[in-house]
């Protein structure tokens, strides 16, 4: 019983393919999104994160502002005095520097420019009041306060800044994390559902291949047993036509055998009675009998010749394999030296392949390929020129193909078929054959489990290419 094959996968090739090439793309734009936002939220949180730096550094400044009002005040000597002074001078100058982008910060350096101008103007004097330089100290610490006082809060606004672009880049983060999670349980899933099915449809096939294996062991038996049936009934039959064949050989022989006293006797009729014989019975017996088993003789001969093919088709068929080492250049050396004689006679140039493969098959039936090959091909050569032969081969993976090549009249390319058919020849029907040779080299290449390819062009040349296991390990036939 023939066993119906698995089912589809729930989820089949296509679809598999589209979905994973999905998953992937979206992880992938995931990734690419996830990186963009990163690397604009690290950028922004760097900006914030100068803004900041610049803040402090602005405060370090006023600060700095204080302490040289400080140390302007606490200096015994006129030396310490002019380096608080110089050092007020300066700091004033960088905080201006620092605070260029900010309008209201600007004022107030200005101000505190003057402020600091009219104090050193004070202790410039000689004889600075007390009261005077200590309004004049107050106000700039005042000044300096208010500075730090606006510095601070642009530090507070640009740190929350800073906080909420971190905070941006962990959710955009965490985002991405969790969305190529999602995406990678997804193709997990998917991949999972995938490959059970794949494991369901190999269990199934692994159990319709043990159901096959049995199933092709008795149907190759079936056919061996058909096969065998058939050889036997073409060898009887082939056999047995031979007889009656034999029986109108020989009476035609007799008939002919006949007609010589028949035409001696029209002959004396003539002679002593010229009236006796008709005009008819006189063409009967010279013309038309002879005609007639003429005919007869020519068409026993090509049956005879047909029984004859048919005869070792069928002994072919049924005689048992025999596997050897063959070194097919050696093989191929013997063939043409074989046909030497017909070779030299028709001026036909034979090259040989010098480093043909080594196969493992049966001499005889590769003797009979190749030979019926290069038979052909002298065979069937182009009037007008020099005939050339081209035997090759090489071995690939585990093949050996050996090409036969002729530079002859070519075969037509609807023939390339037919001209392995059995009794069917292709073009000028000027050579003797019955239109075996072609099948009888396919039979034999079925049997040595390889194959028989044709490429030809008519008036060009054909090359015939024999396919055949390198080394041959089963034989398809029966012993006789």
């Amino acid at each position: 019983m023939v066993q119906t094959p698995p089912a589809t996968p729930s989820l089949d090739n296509r679809r598999f393919n589209r979905i994973v090439l999905a998953l992937l793309g979206g992880g992938f734009l995931a990734l690419l999104i996830a990186g963009g936002a990163t690397v604009v939220l690290l950028l922004r949180n760097e900006e914030q994160s100068g803004w900041v730096r610049h803040t402090y550094e602005v405060e370090r400044h006023v600060a700095a502002i204080q302490l040289s009002l400080a140390r302007m005040r606490a200096s015994p000597g006129r030396d310490g005095f002019q380096q608080g002074q110089e050092q007020l001078r300066n700091e004033v100058a960088e905080v201006g520097k620092l605070t260029v982008d900010n309008p209201v910060q600007q004022q107030n350096v200005a101000e505190l420019t003057r402020r600091a101008v009219a104090l050193e103007n004070l202790y410039d004097a000689g004889t600075p009041d007390d009261a005077a330089v200590g309004g004049a100290e107050t106000a700039l610490r005042e000044l300096a306060l208010k500075m730090l006082r606006i510095e601070r809060a642009l530090l507070t606004q640009r740190t929350g800044v800073e906080e909420q672009g971190a905070y941006t880049l962990y959710g955009v983060l965490g985002m991405s994390g969790v969305l190529l999670l999602l995406l990678g349980a997804g193709s997990m899933l998917i991949i999972r559902r995938y490959t059970n099915s794949l494991t369901d449809v190999h269990a199934q096939l692994r159990v319709l291949n043990e159901g096959l294996e049995d199933a092709v062991a008795v149907r190759t038996v079936d056919l061996q047993r058909a096969n065998d049936e058939i050889q036997r009934f073409a060898y009887i039959v082939s056999h047995d036509l031979r007889s009656p064949l034999v029986n109108v050989m020989g009476f035609t022989a007799e008939l002919e055998a006949s007609s010589t006293p028949l035409l001696a006797l029209i002959a004396d009729v003539e002679a002593q009675s010229p009236g006796l014989a008709t005009e008819a019975a006189k063409v009967a017996i010279r013309e038309d009998i002879p005609e007639a088993i003429g005919f007869i003789r020519s068409s026993t001969q090509k049956m005879d010749r047909l029984i004859n093919a048919i005869l070792r088709l069928s002994r072919e068929g049924r005689r048992t394999i025999s596997l050897e080492r063959l070194e097919l250049n050696g093989l191929a050396h013997g063939i043409v030296d074989n046909m030497r004689h017909r070779i030299d006679e028709l001026g036909v140039e034979i090259v040989i392949d010098p480093d043909m493969p080594v196969i493992v098959s049966d001499r005889l039936a590769v003797e009979q390929i190749l030979g019926n090959l290069v038979e052909n091909a002298v065979k069937y050569l182009k009037p007008g020129r020099p005939g050339l032969i081209e035997i090759s081969g090489k071995t690939r993976f585990g093949r050996a193909m050996i090409d036969v090549t002729d530079n002859g009249r070519g075969i037509d390319q609807r023939d390339h078929d037919r001209v392995f058919d059995l009794f069917r020849r292709s073009g000028e029907q000027d050579q003797p054959g019955e239109g075996i040779g072609l099948a009888h080299v396919r039979a034999l290449a079925y049997r040595l489990g390889g194959t028989i390819h044709l490429r030809s062009e008519l008036g060009t040349g054909s090359t015939f290419t024999i396919i055949l296991p390198a080394a041959f390990s089963g034989d398809k036939g029966t012993s006789q």
